[in-house]
């Protein structure tokens, strides 16, 4: 990779930071306000109580998506790191692992958990298990993901220990 390459590859990483934090900021204003103006409206009709059951379940929904938009921040913070000038390895197995982390706690709490807790406090009705596509696949591509990181880690480590071997 020339010079040249290497910076314009810098740049483009650091932009994708700025866009990941846009879209991070963004959709994590409209979430909290879209939970604040519905608790807000529900507050002003109804009572305490079911005040406090809708902004509950404002929460409860707001969960995963809070998850994708870690996961989000987590690959413009590596990007960010990269455009600096960190080694590539090292930043890429981190992110995977908080991507994976990330994508696999959503996936899994909106099918299995949110369904259920929904249930609980009265909001819904019907199965144990949420079937949820995009959920389940979300969960299984974090969980390769974290997967990922963790052999980057490993070859990086091994990749150490041969270097002081030569």
């Amino acid at each position: 990779m020339s010079q040249t390459d290497l910076v314009r590859f810098r740049r483009m990483c650091g932009q994708f930071r700025w866009l990941a934090v846009f879209m991070v900021v963004t959709i994590g204003a409209l979430l909290t306000m879209t939970n604040l103006v519905g608790a807000i409206a529900h507050w002003t009709r109804e009572s305490p109580a079911t005040y406090e059951t809708r902004y509950l379940v404002g929460m409860i929904w707001a969960l995963p998506p809070a998850c994708y938009l870690f996961g989000v921040w987590s690959i413009g913070q590596a990007m960010g790191q990269i455009s600096k000038g960190r080694l590539f390895q090292p930043a890429v197995a981190s992110a995977l692992r908080r991507v994976g982390l990330a994508l696999g706690i959503g996936g899994v709490f909106s099918v299995f958990i949110m369904s259920n807790l929904l249930r609980v406090i009265g909001e819904a009705r019907g199965g144990y298990l949420h079937f949820d596509v995009p959920g389940m696949t979300l969960g299984m591509i974090g969980g390769a993901l974290f997967l990922l990181g963790r052999v980057i880690d490993q070859a990086s480590r091994v990749q150490a220990e041969l270097d002081e071997m030569i």
